[in-house]
């Protein structure tokens, strides 16, 4: 306890006999107090709290550098050390690879690393690059029989998968390892898996799988076979080496109609399949943001109606230096799609109808997946025989030939189509890769 004693200052006192000035001010003003009265006043310490303050934060996060690649028991070598062990070979060869690397950063050159432990510079790389392609397979869980096969060797054929992402090294692995591979077997599975992508359009492409190496590698050289002429011997070694290796009953029946040929009733499915002459493509994912030019079509869902087609803006281009779209009036939806020259041949009345099943609007099989039509609104009189139209039938709206339409007496439609947009895959994400060179 405290006990402060302070003093309280009374008001001046002014003589009776002395005016205020008008100011207010007095000439001769008393600063001394007159009888000052003392108080006391007590104060008290607080103690302080048990509490204690929160710790402060340590924000700072010193650096890591990521792990070594070299195993433990080589980590302490110095430079003879290392060069002994790359010399007499001493561990398996995904133990010892990394020390190749460590000599590079210590100044030794690919020569010099032969010339001193008789590891040549193709087989340098060679290691190097298989035992990371190896770190890969295992970070990514695999199976141990699959890890343990490249444990005494294998170096050269994880070299060949180099170029392929984790989960399709692994697949590529697994396959190799099944099927006694060599370096030639490796390299041409890898490219075969790293080529199919690139190869969209081609004949029979749709019926293989791309998640399955031995699909892969049955386009491959089902792709090659078409480039020899028929019959030829060549020609039916690579047809029956593709049926071997095909694994999908889909790519098994590409194969085999190639090498056998066509039934009638495949045969009659496929004429009418060479009948079709509208195009039908897939949009792919970044397309429309890689494209040099595109075009900007106003869209119509089925399900609202013949009469929201009509009502959709006939006139609308681009212009100015920024390319800004004027339609003849508002539309709340638009699509932007490339530059395709069906496409860019619609100047006026263009439009895309959107169907949520392409199996009730297309004449042929379907694939149980959204569609969009582009129709010419301006080509309503059915006149080509060959060519597609879109017109309304009691269940809605469906492409029919012109041939069909002709016989059935119909004269005009909604309009001619000129292209089918299919929609992107979320398996297309990993088909949109770059072009590597091949060694």
């Amino acid at each position: 306890m405290l006990s402060l004693t302070a003093t309280t200052l009374k008001p001046s006192i002014l003589s009776l006999f002395t005016k205020p000035k008008p100011n207010g001010l007095s000439p001769h003003p008393i600063t001394r107090p007159v009888n000052p009265s003392p108080f006391t006043v007590s104060a008290s310490l607080i103690p302080a709290s048990n509490r204690q303050a929160p710790a402060k934060q340590n924000l700072y996060q010193p650096f890591r550098p990521p792990p070594s690649p070299i195993p433990p028991k080589f980590r302490s070598l110095d430079t003879a050390g290392k060069i002994e062990v790359l010399a007499d070979r001493m561990g398996l060869w995904f133990e010892y690879a990394p020390l190749i690397s460590s000599l590079y950063t210590e100044g030794f050159t690919p020569p010099t690393i032969e010339e001193l432990t008789g590891i040549s510079g193709v087989e340098q790389n060679c290691l190097i690059v298989g035992a990371q392609v190896r770190d890969s397979i295992v970070q990514s869980n695999a199976k141990p029989e699959l890890i343990a096969a490249f444990e005494t060797g294998g170096a050269e054929l994880l070299y060949e998968i180099r170029r392929l992402s984790t989960v399709q090294r692994v697949a590529a692995a697994e396959y190799i390892v099944e099927h006694g591979f060599d370096t030639k077997g490796a390299h041409d599975l890898a490219r075969a898996i790293k080529d199919y992508p690139h190869r969209r359009g081609d004949k029979g492409w749709e019926e293989f799988d791309y998640n399955l190496p031995g699909d892969c590698l049955s386009f491959m050289l089902y792709r090659k076979s078409r480039e020899h002429r028929s019959p030829s011997e060549l020609r039916t070694t690579l047809l029956e080496q593709a049926l071997e290796v095909a694994v999908t009953e889909k790519a098994k029946k590409a194969v085999g109609r190639e090498l056998h040929g066509y039934s009638d009733e495949e045969r009659a499915k496929e004429e009418e399949v060479k009948i079709i002459r509208v195009p039908v493509v897939r949009l792919k994912f970044g397309e429309v943001a890689g494209a040099s030019s595109v075009v900007v079509l106003p869209v119509c869902e089925a399900e609202e109606g013949v009469g929201k087609i009509s009502e959709a803006p006939m006139e609308f281009e681009s212009g100015g230096e920024f390319g800004v779209v004027e339609a003849e009036k508002e539309w709340r939806r638009w699509v932007v799609l490339p530059g395709w020259d069906p496409v860019v041949a619609v100047r006026r009345g263009g439009v895309a109808v959107s169907f949520r099943d392409d199996r009730k609007v297309l004449p042929w099989n379907g694939k149980e997946e959204a569609v969009m039509v582009v129709m010419d609104r301006e080509k309503k009189t059915v006149e080509a025989e060959d060519g597609y139209y879109l017109v309304v039938t009691g269940d809605g709206m469906k492409l029919e030939r012109g041939s069909v339409l002709k016989e059935r007496g119909v004269e005009e439609c909604l309009g001619m189509v000129v292209l089918v947009v299919r929609p992107p895959r979320d398996d297309d994400d990993e088909w949109q890769i770059n072009d590597d060179e091949w060694d």
